[in-house]
């Protein structure tokens, strides 16, 4: 079976893009990469992939037929989400709140609901070079991105050889659903305040899945010394500490890679990889 390995940061802007590209670039095997950050992919800008073909994805949501519907109220009772409301004896959806889960359509006795496809986002799957490339993109103004990176990862997680997932930033919902099941959590964090607190809560979160995890210190030089003492504290692995470094900045904005641009990094992200692969083995 394929190590899956999860990218994750408490917080956006920590370089989890930048650390999920390269280490998919340094491998030795065939690597497959995830990008579930569908509110606002970016890896695509980086790995550039070629064949690329798009997927609308759906999820259903309940429709009444108001002949059959007497207004009895179990399919409001039935939903955990209230995404059913009785108005004037007639049944109202709201889709955003509704979790497709179907327990209104087994509640109702009159069998007077049907569920219909909603579109929410787009799943697009490509190749650069060796690397297959899949990502999701989530509909402006759809409220719930986890059963579309769950689609994502349905469908583009057991590649062969190595999986990579670019994961959202923070620790809520999208973030469980695209860490649960992974072998292991690579967490990027900056060495700041902000890094400090957003690292505690993420990693609350994957000792909570259970899931073994590692640390990688980006952009150090810029604060002090917490983030490494709380690592050392926690007895969590640091595999590898990025020095700030102006020019990766600029690569980054010129949407190049900075292990193709600055070869003399190639080293750190391999000896990120080869680390996560050393836990994966004990």
């Amino acid at each position: 079976m394929s190590p899956i390995i999860a990218v994750a940061s408490g917080k956006g802007g920590t370089g989890k893009t930048t650390v999920s590209v390269n280490l998919a670039l340094v491998g030795d095997r065939p690597v497959t990469l995830l990008d579930c950050d569908v509110e606002a992919p970016n890896a695509h800008l980086f790995l550039k992939p070629q064949g690329v073909h798009r997927v609308r994805h759906s999820v259903l949501i309940p429709s009444f037929d108001l002949g059959k519907c007497t207004a009895c109220g179990l399919c409001r009772r039935s939903c955990r989400f209230n995404a059913i409301i009785i108005m004037a004896d007639k049944p109202m959806v709201f889709p955003d709140l509704c979790h497709s889960c179907g327990a209104c359509v087994m509640a109702c006795p009159e069998g007077a609901i049907d569920e219909i496809p909603r579109e929410m986002g787009t799943i697009e799957n490509g190749f650069s070079g060796d690397i297959t490339f899949a990502g999701g993109l989530l509909d402006v103004g759809e409220a719930k991105s986890p059963p579309l990176i769950q689609r994502l990862r349905d469908e583009y997680g057991s590649g062969n050889g190595l999986v990579i997932i670019d994961a959202p930033p923070g620790t809520s919902c999208p973030v469980v659903t695209s860490v649960r099941g992974t072998d292991y959590v690579l967490l990027v964090t900056e060495p700041t305040p902000f890094g400090l607190n957003d690292l505690k809560l993420a990693v609350e979160l994957v000792r909570d899945l259970k899931i073994p995890f590692g640390v990688v210190i980006n952009r150090t030089g810029l604060g002090d010394g917490k983030v490494m003492g709380f690592c050392a504290s926690e007895g969590i692995p640091v595999l590898a500490v990025i020095p700030f470094d102006r020019r990766v900045a600029e690569v980054y904005a010129r949407g190049e890679v900075v292990t193709q641009a600055l070869p003399e990094y190639r080293e750190i992200f391999r000896s990120i990889l080869d680390g996560v692969l050393r836990e994966l083995e004990k």
